[in-house]
């Protein structure tokens, strides 16, 4: 049996990693801005959910969190950073404002979950810690620059947290989903910017109309995505990222062989640039 404390429970991939728990007699500290979605959703855990109430950018909330669901279970376990929210626009196009509400969901969120939860991994001697990013976070393209890069951050944090915790017994991943039907594409979840550059018309405004006409049509199974990051957390050396969908796999291909042949065109001017050997 191992305790699970995931965010953004109610809805997506944390409520189907909820389920999953949940069906495998697990134990689920499921946090969300709305709580009382995931005691709905289900009624019948029992003892074995405590759902609570958590912006992840109140790094008192998180920890305050943390310390509920340690006493009531006494560990944890696994961490999900699932929390977060995607904005399509052209780089031009996203404000200030809009790109710092992002990053502190995205970025600043994860990090005030993990500083609050690693203490107690780390008295543990061991734990998982599972960072949903993006295959966004591997290849951004036009209209996802600021959500890519919000991701792409995700990506760097977890290397590091992978160097740093891995003496210490503790384990860290990315997940990097592809198209999956969570309801992210929904019009109440995605997000854009208020203003609109029409110059950005042939490239953003394409990705634009591919979301509307996407929704409901991605390849992915969260189910099936949720069953995966069981198996990734069981396994006995998880892999420091893990692909999700076949839209996934074929972008972090294609970006792989682009930067071997731009490296291998490129590579005189680039070592060029060293002393030359005394």
């Amino acid at each position: 049996m191992s305790v699970w404390f995931i965010t953004g429970a109610s809805r997506g991939f944390g409520r189907e990693l909820t389920a999953s728990a949940l069906a495998h007699g697990d134990r689920v500290v499921a946090t969300a801005r709305n709580p009382e979605a995931v005691t709905d959703a289900f009624p019948e855990a029992g003892d074995a959910l405590l759902a609570l109430p958590l912006d992840v950018t109140d790094e008192a909330r998180a920890a305050a969190a943390v310390a509920a669901g340690v006493e009531r279970f006494g560990r944890i376990d696994v961490v999900v950073n699932n929390a977060g929210y995607g904005i399509f626009g052209a780089v031009e196009e996203i404000s200030d404002a809009e790109a710092r509400d992002l990053f502190d969901t995205n970025v600043f969120g994860l990090l005030a979950v993990t500083r609050a939860v690693l203490p107690t991994l780390r008295e543990q001697g061991g734990g998982h810690v599972v960072n949903i990013g993006s295959s966004a976070g591997f290849a951004a393209g036009a209209g996802r620059g600021l959500y890519g890069a919000s991701k792409f951050a995700v990506e760097a944090i977890t290397e590091a947290l992978r160097g740093e915790l891995a003496p210490l017994g503790i384990r860290v991943t990315v997940v990097e989903p592809g198209s999956f039907r969570t309801g992210f594409l929904t019009p109440d979840s995605r997000r854009g910017p208020a203003t609109t550059i029409p110059a950005y018309a042939g490239t953003v405004g394409v990705l634009r109309t591919a979301i509307e006409g996407n929704d409901g049509r991605q390849p992915g199974d969260p189910v099936k995505a949720a069953a995966a990051i069981r198996r990734l957390v069981a396994a006995a050396e998880p892999p420091s990222r893990l692909q999700l969908g076949s839209d996934s796999v074929a972008l972090v291909e294609g970006k792989l062989a682009a930067v071997a042949e731009e490296l291998s065109a490129w590579r005189p001017l680039a070592l060029s640039t060293d002393f030359e050997p005394a």
